[in-house]
């Protein structure tokens, strides 16, 4: 039976990057005893709650379980907090939807070669891409100088050569990666920091 005496968790909120998703919360205080969480889950389909990995458990955050790792799936999911026989009223979640929800980090910059005239620049993307992903990279850079212009590049690959470049001279760029998803709109990831490199001398 919920109880009016102790209160529901607060900043109930789902964190989701790169496709791994964690329910969290912000810890209730009490006088005395320990409190514990609950938390169940259910998909847009079922109307009926499951269990997710998280029942009576001291931690204020829950990982998503394997069967609903799904990107495209509608998840609701809801907790309350326990103490003895006492249980707070259940938090809900508003619908999640890791293809929309999510937030893609930048991508990782595996390898820089240098020629006079070019870099050549292999990506590593920011998480393992299903079957039939379809990643855009984009890239910008700029001459390290007083006034840098930027200039954008895009590709599909993961291996690509900025060029017409001066030689022995310093550029500066920044990767971000686009993920085309169901809705046929893209999904934005993060600008990745900065990265300098010195064209050779011919």
């Amino acid at each position: 039976e919920p109880s009016p005496h102790l209160p529901a968790p607060k900043d109930v909120e789902i964190y989701s990057y790169n496709f791994q998703s964690v329910l969290r919360w912000s810890p209730v205080p009490v006088e005395n005893g320990s409190v514990l969480y609950t938390a169940h889950y259910r998909t847009g389909f079922y109307k009926e709650w499951s269990e997710m990995g998280c029942a009576r458990t001291p931690r204020t955050r829950c990982p998503f379980p394997a069967p609903i790792r799904r990107r495209r799936w509608t998840i609701l999911l809801r907790v309350r907090a326990e103490l003895g026989p006492l249980a707070s009223p259940w938090v809900h979640t508003p619908p999640f939807v890791a293809e929309r929800n999510t937030t893609l980090g930048p991508p990782r910059v595996s390898s820089v070669s240098v020629s006079p005239d070019s870099l050549l620049i292999s990506l590593t993307p920011p998480f393992p891409p299903d079957t039939g992903d379809i990643l855009q990279y984009h890239v910008s850079y700029w001459e390290n100088t007083t006034s840098p212009t930027e200039k954008k590049l895009s590709e599909s690959k993961t291996l690509f050569q900025i060029g017409n470049l001066k030689e022995s001279t310093l550029y500066c760029f920044s990767v971000q990666v686009q993920l085309k998803i169901y809705s046929g709109h893209w999904l934005e990831g993060q600008q990745s920091a900065p990265e300098c490199h010195r064209t050779a001398l011919s």
